[in-house]
């Protein structure tokens, strides 16, 4: 068990590298920020020499991998973070220093017990991508295939197990404090995000991910994912075919190659609702260091360790939401939060609906050019605030996916209109799941299903039925003493580990997840 000055010595280091590197002057500005957190931002800055430029990459390549999965988020919307500083984040996805290629052959040759020689006919000992969990060298196979193989960088497990350990250290401190911290739900975002966290660590689930999503997608033409070579795969290393490609962050090459910019962005789109929407199982990893597009302008997709789900009944809501919102039936997207327990049942479905409307109202029918992102995201945080809205932890996944595809989207086709694009597909879908033909079809297959289930029922009626709510059971959370159950009485120790922890645990909420929306 760590020990508390363990986590507090790391969160006071994060916080120097972070203001060494000028990377706190954003929190430190921003108005949404606590004041506790910017007094202990003007802390951590105190003696250090800031470049005039802030260098948010080398803050958090120093920090870990954690830190460096956020700059890979941020890097994807320019139009938050400005263009400068989504410059800089860019070399997170395609500028790591890559380990040692004699690590990577005895990290491949203990996987499999055999000589590299054995598996791979050539391999570039010289990696084509280094990212923060694991690194890709082209190779051919013994049989003559063009591959790529993605090999994890030797100790980083123990690396990402440390920090999280801080981050739920941090989160429970933050959530005892009560109020708006609580409704956050910072000790379950972590939770999720460990979770996600275990799934990337291990390239057999993210070669089991790779091959299902490939079969959800088999009929959209655009989009491809690399097949999977499972002899040459582990919990390590993973073998995947070889993709041809121009990066969709190289957006003058795409134009050079003669690919359409327009069709690309709505492809993308398209692509990632059909697998949100559609299939309920979707790549959540789409930043622009993940997407290639090919000769033929299909964009392939690669790097499927983080991937998200949504069952059924949430996948209804979610089409609802957006067609809603896309037509402006501001009414229908209030009641849905009602019927999924998003909203609690003592506030008013009307005043819901016009919150939502003058939110929704100043984007539609505006390209993404147009919009005042700050003032949006204002209008949702207070909507979240005023109404009670918890954080959905089986939905930031999504939240954050979303933001990758039109910040990808955007960069491709400034002039993208979101809710053009998407609401063709949307209605669609609603039309194909909702109307008379599938209502009869799920009739019956629900009729089905409980003449099936009678016998059990009988012998279970003394169980309480299960909840309605949108939301899965919460995962289990860690036990973790807080300070002031210790039987410290300082009051100086106690107001500085509350300035500390409610630091750390909010900026790992908005590391990981946005939470507030």
């Amino acid at each position: 068990m760590t020990r508390p000055i363990t986590h507090i010595a790391r969160l006071l280091k994060w916080g120097r590298i972070l203001a060494r590197h000028g990377a706190l002057r954003g929190i430190e500005s921003a108005p949404q920020t606590p004041p506790g957190v910017k007094r202990l931002c003007r802390i951590a800055r105190l003696g250090t020499i800031q470049p005039r430029v802030p260098d948010y990459a080398s803050a958090f390549r120093a920090i870990g991998p954690a830190a460096v999965k956020l700059g890979q988020t941020l890097a994807t919307r320019p139009d938050l973070v400005g263009e400068e500083a989504a410059r800089n984040l860019l070399t997170l996805q395609d500028a790591l220093p890559p380990v040692a290629f004699d690590r990577i052959r005895q990290e491949v040759e203990q996987v499999f017990e055999a000589p590299l020689e054995s598996l791979y006919a050539e391999f570039d000992p010289e990696p084509v991508g280094s990212a923060s969990i694991a690194q890709v060298h082209r190779a051919v196979t013994t049989d003559g295939r063009q591959v790529a193989v993605k090999v994890r960088r030797p100790g980083v497990d123990k690396q990402f197990a440390r920090d999280i350990e801080t981050y739920e250290w941090a989160a429970a401190h933050l959530e005892a404090l009560g109020g708006e911290a609580a409704r956050l739900r910072p000790r379950q975002v972590i939770a999720n995000f460990r979770r996600w966290t275990l799934r990337e660590l291990d390239l057999r689930r993210e070669a089991a991910s790779a091959s299902e999503l490939s079969d959800a997608m088999a009929a959209v033409p655009t989009y491809e994912v690399p097949a999977i070579d499972w002899d040459r795969t582990a919990s390590r290393v993973m073998t995947m075919s070889w993709i041809d490609g121009i990066k969709i962050s190289h957006r003058d090459q795409l134009i050079a190659a003669g690919h359409d910019m327009d069709a690309l962005s709505a492809n993308l789109v398209h692509a990632f609702l059909r697998q949100a929407i559609a299939e309920g199982f979707f790549h959540a990893d789409m930043h622009q260091g993940n997407l290639f597009v090919k000769a033929d302008g299909t964009i392939a997709a690669v790097d499927f360790g983080i991937m998200g789900r949504i069952n059924r009944q949430a996948r209804y809501w979610l089409a609802e939401i957006l067609y809603g919102l896309t037509t402006g039936n501001y009414r229908r997207v209030a009641e849905i939060h009602f019927e999924a327990q998003y909203v609690p049942d003592y506030h008013n479905v009307d005043e819901f609906a016009t919150a939502l409307r003058a939110v929704g109202e100043p984007m539609r029918g505006k390209p993404v050019s147009e919009l005042s992102v700050g003032q949006m995201l204002d209008g949702l945080f207070a909507i979240t605030r005023d109404f009670d809205m918890q954080t959905q932890p089986h939905l930031l996944l999504l939240q954050k996916t979303m933001v990758m595809v039109e910040g990808v989207a955007t960069m491709l086709n400034p002039k993208i209109n979101m809710w053009d694009v998407s609401g063709p597909f949307v209605k669609n879908w609603i039309r194909d799941e909702l109307g008379p033909e599938a209502a009869l079809a799920d009739g019956i297959r629900e009729q089905g299903k409980t003449l099936a289930l009678i016998p059990d029922i009988i012998r279970r009626l003394d169980e309480q039925l299960p909840r309605k709510g949108a939301a899965p059971p919460a995962p289990p959370l860690p036990d973790i003493a807080l300070m002031w159950e210790r039987g410290e009485r300082r009051v100086w120790w106690r107001y500085a580990l509350t300035a500390l922890t409610g630091a750390a645990a909010g900026v790992a909420a908005m590391l990981w997840s946005g939470i507030a929306g």
